[in-house]
């Protein structure tokens, strides 16, 4: 399953949005996405998770959730 994260924290890295998905099961890729000039986190990345049930129950559980200051947003992500 494919998770769209949104509302980043710019400090949070791909390990911590690896590790604040890893308790709802195994985590095949987490990635933040960068602005290409900058560097700097847009504020959103993806998630992937094998096991569509584990991937459902982390989207209902961290939606709405606070990381360091900020309320996330978590849904299944749509295809481009």
């Amino acid at each position: 399953m494919n998770i769209y994260v949104g509302n980043l924290p710019w400090s949070l890295s791909d390990d911590d949005l690896q590790e604040l998905f890893a308790e709802y099961g195994e985590v095949t890729n987490a990635t933040i996405i960068a602005d290409r000039d900058t560097g700097r986190s847009k504020g959103f990345g993806f998630v992937e998770m094998p096991d569509q049930g584990a991937g459902e129950k982390a989207v209902e559980s961290l939606n709405g959730t606070t990381v360091d200051g900020r309320d996330i947003r978590v849904n299944e992500a749509r295809s481009r």
